[in-house]
């Protein structure tokens, strides 16, 4: 453990794998080529929602707003997961921490508000297909998804400044990859009941409340489909909703299991823990946004075709 003179901390120290050298070299190779995927698969679904003009719809609007999400979120982590990969032990200011944690955790709540309208979005296509272009117009989807940033980027804004006021006075290791909200209220050297029942709050704002909106949705989804009476008109309607769904498991999954599980008491087993958890908020950081795309473009025609038409106009005038 490393301890400071000062009676306030001016920078943290990111452990990571320092204690494992030889996985930090595979883990620093897998996450990059992840980040790379992560920027080429986002960037090139965003390229083909931009460009076809079919594809100028609310869910593919909602798509091109949690692709761009993903893209923010993971850029305002991996560097300095990569970094710490490399350096081992890697210090960060105090205010470099900060940034970092308000960009995370603004992306990150947000994401969970956008899931919560595009599955909204899936609610009337499904269950109103006659009103669903009067009911999601582009006054509508259009302030939604500004609502779910905002929503995002106030809530972390709070639980930032709350987290600054505290001190941090001897221990600055954090065990983990990047400047992680529970990782750094861990280190604080003052009541931190505030900040708990603040990130309470937050989470049934921005977590449980998108979550049941989502599956409510589903449910009166999953009614209408049953009710159509050809298995193809069945299957059509389910294709719309499947990647969505698919997304949210995934999304939620990984989260209730980071935060669900139980704690180990003992010292070595607490700091086993510490890694288990960081490799798994690495899983979730990483992993999620790079499937998001390959779910979208490979469970769905419209973005192929699109895909496809821009690929061979593409060839086609490099041929000219």
């Amino acid at each position: 453990m490393e301890r400071t003179n000062d009676s306030l901390l001016t920078e943290f120290v990111l452990v990571g794998l320092s204690a494992h050298p030889k996985l930090q070299t595979v883990f620093f190779l897998l996450v990059l080529w992840m980040y790379l995927m992560i920027l080429l698969g986002n960037g090139v679904l965003i390229s083909v929602i931009i460009y076809d003009s079919h594809l100028h719809t609310p869910m593919y609007f909602f798509l091109c707003n949690l692709s761009f999400l993903d893209i923010c979120y993971t850029t305002s982590s991996v560097p300095l997961i990569l970094d710490s990969f490399l350096t081992g032990r890697k210090r960060v200011s105090l205010s470099g921490c900060m940034v970092q944690m308000f960009l995370s955790f603004a992306m990150g709540a947000t994401e969970c508000v956008i899931l919560g309208m595009m599955a909204l979005d899936r609610y009337v296509a499904i269950c109103y297909p006659l009103r669903y272009p009067i009911i999601m117009s582009k006054g509508t989807y259009v302030p939604m998804a500004a609502g779910s940033w905002v929503a995002g980027l106030v809530d972390s804004v709070v639980q930032t400044s709350l987290t600054t006021q505290l001190p941090f006075c001897a221990n600055n290791v954090i065990n983990h990859f990047v400047c992680e909200i529970l990782a750094i209220l861990k280190l604080a050297c003052a009541d931190i009941s505030i900040n708990v029942i603040s990130m309470a709050g937050s989470n049934l704002i921005l977590l449980v409340i998108p979550l049941l909106v989502i599956s409510i949705s589903y449910v009166f989804i999953v009614a209408t489909i049953l009710r159509i009476p050809s298995t193809a008109g069945k299957c059509k309607a389910f294709s719309t909703c499947s990647a969505h769904l698919t997304v949210v498991i995934i999304f939620y999954g990984t989260i209730f299991f980071m935060y669900t599980k139980p704690k180990s008491k003992s010292s070595v087993g607490t700091d086993n823990q510490d890694i288990v958890e960081a490799l798994i908020s690495l899983f979730y950081g990483v992993m999620t946004p790079m499937l998001n795309p390959l779910i979208y473009s490979l469970r769905n025609k419209d973005v192929k075709t699109a895909m496809k038409n821009m690929l061979g106009r593409k060839h086609f005038s490099d041929g000219i």
